[in-house]
């Protein structure tokens, strides 16, 4: 297994030279680089200055070499710095690797609690009158657009019954509060997205855990298992479920990638401070250090996510080997 996970590790490097590179390059051809925006900025400039700040900040350079520059100051440490909030790539990251994270994991931790138990005992009643209504649930989960629901969460919880804030990270001043306060605070703020995100992953969850259960149900072994007069519980937990685990590992393994990568739209609806929401904005301002940063975060998450779905399947199947 150690040569199989080194072999792995080092793919995964290649893959994220590439693509960061790839995405560099597309980072350089989008219009709006510093120097273009000073020239908005400063209708006096003359050409000299032109000619010397591209020199400063290395516009004059081709592609590959700006991307080699970049790449030795990101090995050094530097993560380079935010052009849109004049700060530190590092010092912006953190927090918003962190409420990206705890949104996250919490809607899909409460995800995998509902929708496991309901595919499960769908796909162990199948054509019944639950089985009907988990796939009725199921596929408007699926269908509905993430943007729609966020808004129709605001107008409801928000706007008509002035429960919940429609939007925001915390309420402002609060930083100065206690400990418990202050998470109190901030759970307030996650409902809203977190019932939007779990929405939508329960119906995805719902589809793979009853359609893997199903036919795991449905193999021979089942039958075999049956005909020797094993209990029921024991036939599908350790029978069914156990091989149904192989398709649940991977479709759990790239959910967790995206635990530091954001959802795009409902951080953008509900304001919320994360990372999807610093990416879109960060590609709208041209500002390339941040985005290659988030990127880079990204593809390593769902390449290594890969790499622990890999080692799982030997503990959920012990026929898988290793070379």
């Amino acid at each position: 297994m150690t040569t199989f996970i080194l072999r792995r590790l080092i793919q995964t490097l290649v893959v994220i030279a590439l693509l960061s590179y790839v995405c560099f390059y597309l980072m350089t051809l989008m219009p709006g680089d510093p120097v273009e925006l000073m020239i908005q900025s400063n209708p006096k400039i003359t050409s000299e200055d032109i000619v010397r700040l591209k020199q400063l900040y290395g516009l004059d350079q081709p592609a590959y070499k700006r991307y080699a520059t970049w790449v030795s100051t990101i090995a050094q440490g530097d993560l380079g710095y935010s052009r849109t909030y004049r700060v530190p790539v590092g010092e912006l990251m953190g927090p918003r690797l962190y409420n990206t994270f705890i949104l996250s994991m919490l809607s899909l931790l409460i995800s995998l609690a509902i929708a496991l138990p309901m595919g499960i005992y769908s796909a162990l009643n199948p054509g019944g009158k639950f089985d009907s209504f988990v796939n009725l649930f199921s596929f408007a989960g699926i269908s509905i657009p993430s943007f729609w629901l966020a808004l129709m969460l605001i107008i409801i919880f928000s706007v008509n019954l002035g429960w919940l804030p429609a939007g925001g990270t915390e309420t402002v001043g609060m930083s100065d509060a206690d400990y418990f306060t202050m998470i109190k605070d901030r759970g307030v703020y996650l409902i809203l997205p977190i019932l939007s995100l779990s929405i939508q992953q329960i119906g995805g969850f719902v589809r793979y855990a009853r359609s893997a259960m199903l036919e795991a149900m449905r193999n021979d072994y089942i039958r075999t298992a049956k005909a020797k007069g094993l209990a029921r519980n024991v036939i599908i937990w350790r029978h069914g479920f156990r091989n149904a685990l192989i398709p649940l590992i991977t479709i759990i393994a790239l959910s967790f990638s995206t635990l530091f990568s954001g959802a795009l739209l409902t951080e953008t609806v509900f304001a919320y401070q994360g990372v999807g929401k610093l990416v879109y904005d960060s590609i709208i301002g041209n500002d390339y250090n941040v985005a290659m940063i988030s990127f880079i975060i990204s593809v390593s998450m769902v390449l290594l996510m890969n790499l622990v779905a890999d080692i799982l399947y030997g503990f959920a199947d012990p026929r898988i080997t290793f070379n």
